[in-house]
Parts: C-alpha cells; structure tokens; sequence
C-alpha cells in the first residue's frame, strides 16, 4: 500500500506519519502530542520528532492548552490547513485505487482485522 501511495507523499516533502498527523488534526482538531502518537502510532519520542519537523515547516503549531498549562495542543497553522485539505482527497483516491482489487466483503475483512490489530497496538503502548 504505501509504495503505492508513497510518490505523493514524497512530492509533498511528507512521512506517512506527518501525512497521519496533519489528517488527524484536519478531521478532528487540535490534538495533544500523546493523542496524535496514539492515533498514528508512533512513539511519543518518534512524535516529538515528527511535530518538529511539521513545525519548522510552518504546517503545525503548539500552544499551551488554557484549561491546563501542562499540555501542549498541536494544531494546523493556514499552510498546513490548506497542503492537507489539497492532499488528503487525493491521497484517499490513490488508497481507494490500491484496494480496488478488494470485494467489498474483503474490505469490510481488512477493515475489522486492521481495527483489531490498532487496538492491539494501542494497548502495547499504554
């Protein structure tokens, strides 16, 4: 799958987990650090490192959460708003053609085995 859709993702300069992370933040708003390594899982070092580097891009940005100083809420800046929502659509249609040699019972298969396999990720991480 990913060397199918990894020559987007490489044209825009991006990791399939910063390419995770910017459609994390796009689909369900500012994230801590930890929730987004959970969503894509990944470390929380691996995290830091992938947050940096969206930083220093200007396509994310931290900020202090105002109900709670500790944590640090990731969100997208403009730039990083407007490269995702041109490339996710996109990136979702070349993942739609690389499983189009799926049946829709195979797909609802994978689908139910992939969920099962990130919950089991999701638990080896706590």
């Amino acid at each position: 799958m990913l060397a199918r859709v990894e020559s987007r993702l490489h044209a825009s300069n991006l990791t399939a987990t910063q390419l995770g992370v910017l459609e994390g933040i796009l689909h369900r708003g500012p994230m801590t650090q930890r929730e987004l390594g959970r969503k894509v899982l990944t470390s929380a070092g691996n995290m830091t490192d992938v947050i940096d580097k969206l930083e220093r891009r200007g396509l994310v940005r931290r900020s202090r959460d105002p109900s709670d100083r500790r944590s640090v809420q990731v969100d997208l800046t403009a730039e990083g708003r407007t490269l995702i929502e041109c490339l996710f659509p996109r990136h979702a249609a070349d993942i739609a053609l690389a499983m189009s040699g799926l049946d829709p019972a195979e797909l609802d298969d994978l689908s139910r085995l992939l969920r099962k396999l990130g919950h089991a990720a999701q638990a080896g991480q706590s």
